[in-house]
């Protein structure tokens, strides 16, 4: 599908990759972040190669994404959707989970303060008790930011994010991401939208 792509993002800023349906937009996402392999080439993040890296590593490398096709826990609230992806940036050892200690405890309550800032970030800190499956369509691609958020990236992938959302929710989700942006985040974005790009 892809052929001779060149592609570097700067270490700041929003980049839009637009095309029509078919032309390998996705494609570029799911060999950025570990989805599929390239037959040639070498993909490179911050000078690290990240050809042969499964996506858990390339996440743990800082680029997270979001997805054509939300994928969410329906059956979990929003603050466990998002806790799910910072317990991953935390090792503890099965000893440490059965016999919890005080540190353990402040580490999970330092989580669930996260978790709330993150759900804040995109506009849904006051729904984080709610099962995530009784969201709005916009909601939940606003949730599905917050939980790439959560892996503390310094590049997010957002593929199609303003899909399925009326006008305000797009004018919204633009400026939450102009904040990111501000944070120091580079965003690369697939969007059919101009005028939301």
């Amino acid at each position: 599908v892809l052929q001779n792509i060149s592609l570097v993002i700067p270490a700041r800023g929003i980049f839009g990759l637009i095309g029509p349906n078919g032309a390998g937009k996705t494609t570029v996402f799911n060999l950025i972040s570990g989805l599929m392999a390239p037959t040639s080439g070498a993909i490179e993040f911050r000078g690290q190669p990240l050809n042969g890296l499964a996506p858990h590593r390339i996440t743990r490398c800082g680029i997270a994404r979001t997805f054509q096709n939300i994928r969410i826990f329906k059956e979990m609230t929003l603050a466990e959707n998002v806790l799910v992806a910072i317990a991953r940036q935390d090792r503890y050892s099965a000893m440490r989970v059965l016999w919890p200690s005080a540190s353990l405890r402040a580490a999970q309550q330092r989580q669930r303060a996260e978790a709330t800032e993150l759900l804040a970030k995109v506009g849904l800190a006051d729904k984080a008790a709610i099962l995530a499956g009784k969201l709005s369509y916009g909601e939940q691609r606003r949730l599905e930011i917050a939980r790439a958020l959560a892996t503390a990236p310094r590049l997010l992938l957002l593929d199609e994010p303003a899909a399925g959302m009326n006008g305000a929710e797009k004018q919204q989700l633009m400026q939450e991401i102009r904040k990111l942006e501000e944070s120091g985040l580079s965003i690369l974005i697939i969007e059919h939208d101009m005028r939301f790009v």
